[in-house]
């Protein structure tokens, strides 16, 4: 038998005894996305939550999109980008890199975010405590007399002065309550330029602090 015989053989061979091919799995059917009803509700008083979930201590992050459709949207002028102060910031996974934020479906900011289909989370320094509390307000621009460059895959504003930045494109939303749960895919993240000495401005108990308080 020559070489060309050889080679067909054993090709024979081998799809002979080639492992079939696993049964395909079926996909567990998505959960239903909607709102707590009114008979659902935990006889909780919402300011007790606010008080106990207070002890647990947030970093804080100001959420930024790029200008959306020319024309006055939301709670900022005609063409400038969005933005509002967040707590509820994390990340989720490695592999893919996803992070995600929480956002009052009330929120007149979230829908230019929506819209732009993009998003920067700045994570805030210590120092930037007042730039925070520019950004937890509603009804003027946010942006006014503050220094920002272009993030460097979607264009959405990265604030001067945060300890950490994360460039990224909405990836899914979910309903969670009063609340929408937005995940993002990191395209592009990266450290301040400086390290703020007193680390990063940190939200406990109704109030700002530091990790050197």
């Amino acid at each position: 038998m020559g070489q060309a015989g050889m080679a067909e053989a054993a090709v024979r061979y081998l799809r002979s005894a080639r492992t079939p091919a696993p049964e395909p799995v079926e996909a567990l059917p998505r959960p239903a996305l909607r709102c707590v009803g009114e008979d659902e509700r935990a006889p909780l008083d919402p300011a007790e939550f606010r008080r106990v979930l207070g002890h647990f201590a947030t970093g804080v992050a100001v959420i930024t999109a790029p200008p959306t459709t020319p024309g006055t949207t939301g709670d900022s002028p005609a063409g400038s980008p969005a933005g509002f102060a967040c707590q509820s910031f994390t990340s989720l996974s490695l592999v893919p890199p996803l992070v995600a934020f929480m956002v009052g479906r009330t929120s007149t900011t979230w829908p230019r975010i929506a819209r732009a289909g993009v998003f920067c989370v700045n994570v805030l320094g210590a120092h930037q405590t007042e730039l925070c509390r520019a950004f937890a307000v509603s009804g003027a621009d946010k942006f006014t007399g503050v220094a920002y460059d272009a993030a460097p895959v979607s264009g959405s504003p990265r604030l001067s002065g945060a300890v950490a930045w994360i460039d990224c494109a909405i990836h899914a939303v979910h309903t969670g309550g009063d609340h929408l749960i937005v995940v993002g895919r990191v395209d592009a993240l990266g450290t301040g330029d400086d390290d703020d000495p007193d680390g990063p401005l940190l939200f406990h108990r109704g109030r700002f602090a530091r990790l050197s308080d």
